[in-house]
This record gives structure tokens, C-alpha cells and sequence, in this order.
């Protein structure tokens, strides 16, 4: 990743960077507006290390989500946020470089340095930052909203790097600007639940080669501990397997693979029940 470097710009040896004085900018910005907009009920914070690298890998259900992690990492948890974004909105005139700024890290997509992406997520754990992991890769199409099967990213970079994987889940954001619309609905207010829970507990697979069988463990595992804080929020039992989007599609009436009903989420608060600039990736 290249920027333009200057004083409050620090860089480190393997290229991560960013630059303080905009990314105090962005909070000046963001927070007051995110707020004004939504409601937020945020738990866990104890759970999330005030310093050092740290991976938070949060389900994924509207690509206005990406807003709520910001201000769940940044306003409460006060680490903040390094995105994995796919690359086209860092050729954006004008938001691209302020991306770099921020010290966000673009995705490549169908290149062959599609993996330089990790490698840089890894530096930028080595600084200790907060990367934001969605460990699906995009917004669950799960008919009930529940989060699928993940991908192996949040796991890879876990078991190289040996940072924490915390697990979050929200619910409420999918109000604000259900998957597939691009018009929000920002009033009345919504409430956006978000709760953090403790490291995912990868032990098992200390020293282990970092084989497809490996990670699709850790990664099951990142994906049950996020499946059942969101059990919690909403006071509902998830499906007993995860949907799989992969074997959905092998179906040939295009019907669901039994992991999950196709009915309507309910909302935590009753019993019955964009676009964002960027789909964040899992690389």
C-alpha cells in the first residue's frame, strides 16, 4: 500500500500507515452524525483489549453495518477501526485517499496479489491495531438472518499472527437498510444492539500446519461463539446448522439446505416480529 506520507503519518517497516490527525477527523465526523441517527445498546467492552493487535470479527447483515462496528469499536471500545474494504472505493477521487489516511486496507479481488491484503492486515496487527474481520465475507443470506458459514480469513490471520479473535454480534442495523434496498430508513431512530464476547479459544490449533481442514475449524468455531452472542441479543435459537450459500446454490429448486427457516427475523424487543461505500471483505 502506498500513501503520502508526512509527521503525523507514522509507517511502519512492512508499509502499514495512517495518518492521526485525519483519523481524529473522522471521528469529529462520524460520531456525532452515527449517533444523532441510531441508538446504540452496546455490552462487552471489558472483553475487548485496550491495547495491542486484536482481531473483531462481527455477522454481517446490511452494508450499513460497517457504520455501527465504527462506532461500536471506536466510541466504545475506543480502538480503532481498520477495515478490510474492497479496493474499487480506494479509486474513488477524493474518498480513496482519505481511505489511506484512516490506514484502511483495500481487497483485491480476482489479482494476483489478492493476498497482499492479509499480509498487510498482519502488519497492522504487529502495530497493534483493531482489524474488522466479517468472517462470511459479505451480508449473510441467510433467510433468517443468522450468520453462514464463514470464510477463513479471521482464522488465518489469527492463527499467523496469534492475535486475539473477538466475536461480535449485532442486531438492528438491518433495520436501518435491509440487505438489497438502497433506500435507509433512518427515522423514527432504530436501536442498534451490539455485544462483544471473550477471545474465541483457538488453542487447539497452536502449532498446527495452517491446512484447508485447520481453518475451517478455527473458523467454525469464530462462527459459533458470534452465532451464540446473537442467540442472546435476540432471545432466539439459531438454526442447528449454519446456511451454507455454497450448497444453497447447488440445490436445483433454489430452496434452502435446512439450515434456517425462510421466515421473517424477529426482533429482540418482540416475540414475534447501501448502500454502505463498501462491501468489507474477508480476503
Amino acid at each position: 500500500m502506498s500513501t503520502r506520507k508526512g509527521a503525523d503519518q507514522p509507517t511502519s517497516a512492512g508499509g502499514y500507515s495512517y495518518s492521526r490527525g485525519w483519523r481524529q477527523f473522522s471521528r469529529l465526523v462520524l460520531h456525532p452524525g452515527l449517533r444523532l441517527l441510531i441508538k446504540c445498546r452496546w455490552q462487552g467492552q471489558e472483553n475487548i483489549p485496550k491495547t495491542g493487535g486484536i482481531i473483531l470479527a462481527p455477522n454481517h447483515m446490511s452494508y450499513v453495518d460497517w457504520a455501527t462496528i465504527a462506532l461500536f469499536s471506536d466510541g466504545y471500545a475506543h480502538r480503532y477501526p481498520v477495515f478490510m474494504i474492497k479496493s474499487p472505493i480506494f479509486e474513488v477521487k477524493v474518498i480513496g485517499p482519505m481511505m489511506y489516511k484512516f490506514g484502511q486496507l483495500p481487497v483485491y479481488r480476482g489479482r494476483g496479489d489478492a493476498g497482499l491484503v492479509l499480509k498487510q492486515a498482519e502488519q497492522a496487527l504487529q502495530d497493534g491495531a483493531a482489524v474488522i474481520v466479517y468472517p462470511e465475507g459479505t451480508a449473510t443470506r441467510d433467510p433468517g438472518l443468522w450468520p453462514m458459514v464463514g470464510k477463513t480469513g479471521a482464522a488465518r490471520l489469527a492463527l499467523t499472527t496469534g492475535a486475539p479473535v473477538i466475536p461480535i454480534a449485532q442486531w438492528g442495523a438491518q433495520h436501518i437498510l435491509p440487505y438489497g434496498t438502497s433506500k435507509p430508513h433512518l427515522f423514527p431512530r432504530k436501536t442498534v444492539r451490539m455485544v462483544a464476547g471473550p477471545p474465541v479459544d483457538l488453542s487447539a490449533y497452536a502449532g498446527q500446519r495452517l491446512g484447508a481442514s485447520t481453518l475451517r475449524a478455527a473458523t467454525a468455531d469464530i462462527m459459533a461463539d458470534i452465532t451464540a452472542l446473537l442467540a442472546g441479543l435476540r432471545q432466539e435459537t439459531p438454526p442447528a446448522v449454519p446456511y451454507d450459500p455454497a450448497a444453497a446454490a447447488e440445490l436445483p429448486d433454489g430452496g434452502t439446505d435446512g439450515g434456517s427457516s425462510p421466515s421473517t427475523p424477529s426482533s429482540p424487543s418482540s416475540p414475534s416480529s447501501p448502500s454502505s461505500p463498501s462491501d468489507p471483505g474477508d480476503a
